[in-house]
């Protein structure tokens, strides 16, 4: 099946590793034109001489965003793919014990760098009447998530968010979905492992065997299977999908590991 990638502009957030990586490459590979930042110079670096365009970025500070969907919008003509990828675990522990710094720190870089970018992403694609942007969510969006109270809220926060822009933006014809990844393979989810062990006295071995648990397919995700959830309702065959919050996670049952 051919779902017509070809040609489209794309930014992607936090794109040199993990889910952002994963995605920038099939579109690449589905011949789109594709623009990544991220934070990390190194993961970066391993991009140069590929089909990717890449440059530093920090989501959250305005000016470094600025500049980026500026440079990335001007080089491509356009935007017809945003998709915000970029954020952090954030703080473990009980409530009471979290640092409030840290709590505004997780929401800044889980929420508000979505408005950085939108503010941008908007008036081109309404004014061209079509687009999709993609805001990357979680399972901890959708129930309450002990000890990850922070990450839960800002992630409810994102499909807030994504409901109000796509009830906003569909009569420009422009879409807007979130992807609620489950536990993704990989080293983000080794330090969420580690942060529960360390919040619960548990082994990282026994909060794995957890966290599986708590899917029905008893599976962890590959970042493959996001990527493809994405450029999916970035095609034409996502072309009346709006405003909705999509599990890709083997279905989770409970976020609470007893």
């Amino acid at each position: 099946m051919n779902i017509e990638l070809d040609g489209l502009r794309v930014v992607v957030t936090a794109g040199a590793a993990g889910i952002g990586l994963a995605t920038a490459e099939l579109f690449a590979a589905n011949g789109a034109h594709v623009w990544v930042c991220d934070i990390d110079r190194a993961a970066l670096a391993r991009l140069e001489g590929t089909d990717i365009t890449s440059a530093h970025a920090d989501v959250g500070d305005t000016a470094s965003i600025d500049a980026f969907m500026t440079a990335a919008i001007a080089a491509m003509g356009g935007l017809d793919v945003l998709v915000n990828n970029a954020g952090i675990a954030g703080p473990g522990g009980p409530v009471e014990t979290i640092d409030p710094d840290e709590v505004t720190h997780t929401l800044d870089l889980d929420v508000s760098s979505m408005f950085r970018t939108a503010r941008h992403a908007i008036p081109v694609m309404t004014a061209e009447r079509s687009g999709s942007i993609v805001n990357i969510s979680s399972t901890a969006g959708q129930f309450g998530f002990p000890n990850r109270a922070a990450y839960a809220a800002a992630k409810w926060a994102v499909i807030g968010l994504t409901k109000t822009m796509a009830m906003e933006l569909g009569a420009f014809g422009v879409r807007c979905n979130a992807i609620c990844p489950g536990s993704i393979d990989g080293p983000r989810m080794e330090h969420v492992v580690d942060l529960e062990a360390a919040a619960t006295g548990r082994t990282p071995d026994e909060v794995r065997a957890g966290f599986e648990g708590q899917v029905s397919m008893r599976t962890f995700i590959d970042a493959s299977e996001i990527a493809q959830a994405i450029c999916f309702l970035a095609s034409p065959l996502g072309s009346r999908i709006s405003g909705q919050a999509i599990a890709i996670d083997g279905h989770t049952e409970t976020l609470r590991v007893d």
